[in-house]
């Protein structure tokens, strides 16, 4: 499996979702080389009038992933998404089946895939998920930089994880 093509098109939502001003996080989901559902960032755009808590890329994939025809066996699905799924998405993505998760650029804020599985309940601690990090992070780096400088972004200031990004952009050297 390719993962930096399939990368490249969660990066895509990514960049969708930016468009529209909303976070820059995108989503898709794979089963036999076929991309099955996709979803994007919704709720967190400047108007505020619509903030969201809980319609985040992956679980905009995983609701179009339900109704998918025909219907996969989630085992065999990969998810790539753009940013390491938080807690609640990693739990979602665990209910839901699936084999594989692909990130691109880590959430030192709210990353939920370095939870230990083994203190957990047998319903996550025997889950089969695999996680591969840091695939196209640049990419995905590269998009948060642009939302983080956006005046309409202000929100976000002096936040931990706008900090984060900067220093990660900084010492990527792109800022020459």
């Amino acid at each position: 499996m390719n993962h930096e093509a399939y990368m490249g098109l969660a990066l895509d939502q990514a960049a969708d979702a930016a468009a529209r001003g909303e976070f820059p996080v995108g989503c898709v989901i794979v089963h036999d080389g076929q991309v099955v559902a996709k979803g994007a960032r919704f709720g967190t755009s400047p108007d505020r009038s619509m903030v969201s808590e809980v319609d985040h890329a992956e679980i905009q994939a995983l609701r179009d992933l339900e109704i998918c025809e025909p219907a996969v066996v989630p085992q065999d699905c990969t998810l790539f998404c753009t940013m390491e799924p938080c807690l609640m998405c990693f739990g979602a993505i665990i209910l839901a089946g699936l084999g594989t998760i692909v990130y691109a650029f880590e959430d030192p804020m709210g990353g939920g895939t370095c939870c230990d599985l083994r203190s957990l309940t047998p319903l996550y601690r025997d889950s089969r998920l695999e996680v591969i990090s840091g695939v196209c992070r640049q990419k995905s780096l590269d998009l948060f930089y642009k939302f983080f400088n956006k005046e309409e972004n202000r929100y976000w200031e002096n936040s931990f994880l706008e900090a984060y990004v900067r220093k990660q952009f900084q010492m990527s050297g792109k800022n020459k």
